[in-house]
């Protein structure tokens, strides 16, 4: 799935959260708390009870007055990554198959997650719950564990994303980065389910995965319509007029997502699968600021 090179950029990469969430274990991420590490972080005015042995005594020596040195702690973080394995990611031809790029991101954020030491869960969703997990697992010997994983992840029926969600905002654990990959194909919507992992204190990404030929149809004349889904077909006469309607639609749809997810404080990522996963790794969500 990766290539040497590849993964040696990984290596220089990791996740960014605006807000890093208390973790179990030491990571390598700065923590809002004082702790106990070696690095220096702040003073403040040492109050009786304090621990005489924090007190800075150069500090105390030049102002006679004592002083508690803060100290930075380092905590790891939950990063979640959910994907959408309903039938309709599974279209697409070739390497512009919705899943399989989904399958790809899953697999970079998970070794950017396991390379930092932060701890990692990937879903995959179908139906209304969580079809197959990986971890939770930490160190990035867990790496190729996760890769085979996901390669074994196929398309099949029909993905309740609120419902799924949902579930998964109940059972998912501790709160954390949480990328939600999906082409939200959902006839139930996919608002509700967002809002509810928010609502649990996770920080959301949306990454909204398309095909090519769901962007810029590639055919006209008449045609069937057949959902991957439900087999439900639609025949139309695709001309250049219901192809500006498309498109018109089609944009003020991925407006409408965008302007919920930055109205809750969600990201919100638009991708279509010809462009290169790594590119959009490496300097897409750079420029986000989801990746440093």
């Amino acid at each position: 799935m990766f290539s040497e090179s590849t993964l040696r950029r990984l290596d220089r990469l990791a996740l960014v959260a605006q807000r890093v969430r208390a973790g179990v274990f030491k990571g390598e991420r700065r923590s809002t708390k004082r702790g106990t590490s070696i690095e220096f972080a702040d003073y403040r005015d040492y109050v009786r009870g304090d621990d005489l042995r924090r007190i800075d005594w150069n500090a105390y020596a030049r102002l006679e007055r004592p002083f508690i040195k803060l100290l930075e702690e380092e905590e790891d973080l939950a990063v979640h990554v959910l994907v959408d394995a309903s039938l309709s990611m599974g279209f697409g031809q070739g390497e512009t198959r919705k899943l399989d790029y989904a399958c790809k991101l899953a697999a970079a954020f998970g070794y950017l997650a396991l390379a930092a030491g932060d701890r990692l869960s990937v879903s995959v969703l179908n139906g209304e719950e969580v079809a197959a997990r990986f971890g939770p697992a930490r160190n990035r010997g867990f790496a190729l564990r996760l890769i085979r994983f996901l390669e074994d992840v196929e398309p099949a029926g029909d993905t309740r994303l609120n419902a799924a969600l949902r579930d998964y905002a109940l059972t998912g654990g501790r709160p954390g980065l949480t990328f939600v990959i999906s082409d939200l194909f959902a006839p139930d919507g996919h608002a509700d389910g967002l809002a509810q992992l928010q609502g649990r204190g996770h920080e959301v990404v949306v990454v909204h995965t398309l095909a090519p030929i769901e962007v810029e149809p590639d055919f006209a004349g008449d045609v069937r319509l057949v959902d991957a889904e439900t087999q439900d077909f639609q025949e139309v006469t695709l001309d250049g007029g219901l192809r500006d309607l498309y498109h018109t639609r089609l944009t003020d749809w991925r407006n409408e997502i965008d302007a919920y997810c930055t109205k809750r404080g969600m990201h919100y990522v638009p991708v279509v699968t010809d462009e290169p996963w790594d590119q959009l790794v490496l300097h897409q969500l750079r420029q986000r600021g989801l990746v440093k």
